[in-house]
């Protein structure tokens, strides 16, 4: 949320010298030094002043297109798109699209905004295929539940995001069998 809590209140983490975040808040360069470049990462990037340096420190090592960026202002994430070749992410609820999703799908394609990450409740098979037919990534947030996240699976979600990776990897040992080495 761009804030880390002090003992009195909360301080935007933009204004804090790195001495004075908790350990175990790491950079971006840490977490790239621990997982490497060729790990996807997914970043909610809060601060717009945020951008260019979370681009240049993926971009450092190599891993800008293993970034997906996302943010809630597609005006934003427009403007981004000529800096980097990170994915780009609509972050939205499906009630705040102004103009239907079919139309929503169309204007992330035609501005090379890559995936749209909707709440998992809003999601249905119906419109995760709408936006596979504008060639758009599904991503659904929130999902906490092992209901939930078979329900999304089920229906063709590319990808998921939850509080709870045991959860969800069981949910995907569970959906997809053994896989990898």
């Amino acid at each position: 949320d761009g804030v880390v809590r002090g003992r009195i209140r909360k301080q935007p983490i933009a204004g804090l010298a790195r001495a004075e975040i908790p350990d175990f808040m790491p950079t971006l360069a840490d977490l790239y030094a621990l997982v490497g470049a060729t790990v996807p990462l997914s970043l909610d990037v809060k601060d717009p002043n945020a951008f260019e340096a979370t681009v240049l420190a993926a971009r450092q090592v190599g891993a800008e297109e293993q970034l997906w960026i996302c943010h809630p202002d597609l005006d934003l994430l427009m403007a981004w798109r000529r800096a980097t070749s990170a994915h780009l992410v609509h972050s939205i609820r499906l009630r705040r699209l102004k103009n239907g999703p079919e139309r929503h799908a169309s204007q992330l394609r035609d501005a090379g905004i890559d995936a749209v990450n909707f709440r998992h409740n809003d999601w249905s098979g119906g419109l995760i295929a709408l936006y596979h037919r504008f060639g758009r990534f599904t991503l659904g947030w929130d999902a906490q539940h092992p209901r939930e996240i078979a329900n999304l699976l089920d229906a063709g979600i590319d990808g998921l995001f939850s509080d709870h990776p045991d959860r969800l990897s069981e949910a995907l040992h569970q959906y997809f069998g053994d896989v990898g080495p």
